[in-house]
């Protein structure tokens, strides 16, 4: 497993990240979670990734159980607050009370003291971003957040908050947006910005929830026992599933057979190429998917490859920077 800075800072975390978005707590039995982080451990996984919002809570949870007995040390353990995660008008957003009591709630799900960053998971327009800031720097100072990151924020956003972080004294070092072959709306302003300010990239659905697998055809239904398959969780892929999209994924497979990888192992490693993402972030239901999308790590490809990916792919790739997500 190789290594990267995260950001302008002095934390270094493995270049792939293991997430349990969609997995943990709801997706798989608790068994089959446990399995998948040790898999990943085994690989060489240092750092993890979760939300208090996953699985209603039930994913933070899940993950402090599984890597209950491993040295503290020796993780980089990443959580998230801004969505809703009870019925309160406090119990959502980015004001120093939810901060707050979302911060201390999620320590004790993961069975930790401290977590090594908390993002912020969304922008929240209806608080005063001094505020979230100064929370945020507060319990860096409690020593409860080792460094502080953001979540799908836009340009401008990143930049303000940079701004600010710096007058706090604290550590702004990532942003954690979708990045993909498909999707790389991040490219035009958010990544140039970043490198400004000294944040790195840790990027989620580097396989577009599956779809860069080429596991969907074109022409035919998504197989139930797969994401897209889900009634539950399928919504969020659909724009990914037209036909001229998975006819295009198609046409990656000659590249992936001449270089000896799985279309999926190409898909992450084609992330990992950007010099601004410092790891990307994969989940599993099974062990064996974790086995396979690590052989991604320390892959380089050559410019002619990118290259050929690109005509692959075509007019398909969505790169419109006002489509960082809100949702």
């Amino acid at each position: 497993m190789q290594t990267r800075r995260l950001g302008r800072s002095g934390l270094t975390i493995s270049e792939i990240a293991f997430g349990n978005w969609l997995t943990h707590g709801s997706q798989v039995e608790e068994d089959a979670a446990h399995a998948c982080v040790h898999a990943a451990l085994d690989a060489g996984i240092t750092t993890f990734d979760t939300a208090d919002v996953y699985a209603a809570t039930k994913a933070e949870s899940v993950l402090g159980r599984a890597l209950a007995g491993q040295r503290r040390e020796g993780l980089e353990i990443f959580t998230k607050v801004y969505w809703p995660t009870g019925p309160g008008a406090n119990d959502r957003g980015l004001s120093r009370k939810h901060i707050t009591e979302s911060c201390h709630a999620s320590l004790k799900r993961l069975q930790t003291d401290y977590v090594d960053l908390y993002q912020a998971h969304r922008y929240d327009s209806s608080v005063p971003l001094e505020e979230t800031m100064t929370a945020f720097a507060d319990l860096v100072r409690a020593g409860k957040v080792l460094y502080i990151g953001v979540s799908e924020w836009r340009a401008e956003e990143i930049a303000a908050a940079a701004e600010l972080a710096r007058e706090l004294n604290v550590q702004l070092i990532s942003n954690q947006p979708q990045y993909s072959m498909l999707w790389r709306v991040i490219e035009a302003e958010v990544v140039p910005t970043s490198e400004k300010h000294g944040l790195s990239q840790i990027v989620w659905s580097p396989l577009a929830q599956g779809v860069l697998t080429g596991k969907y055809l074109p022409g035919h239904q998504p197989p139930a026992d797969t994401r897209a398959g889900n009634a539950a969780v399928s919504g969020s892929i659909q724009g990914f599933l037209r036909d001229d999209v998975l006819t295009r994924v198609q046409q990656r497979r000659p590249i992936a057979d001449e270089l000896g990888l799985t279309m999926a192992q190409l898909s992450v490693a084609w992330v990992l190429q950007n010099p601004n993402v410092a790891a990307a972030i994969i989940g599993a239901s099974r062990p064996e998917q974790v086995t396979d999308n690590v052989q991604a790590a320390g892959v380089v490809l050559p410019a002619e490859v990118l290259t050929r990916i690109d005509e692959a792919l075509g007019d398909v790739v969505e790169r419109d920077p006002a489509k960082t997500s809100r949702g």
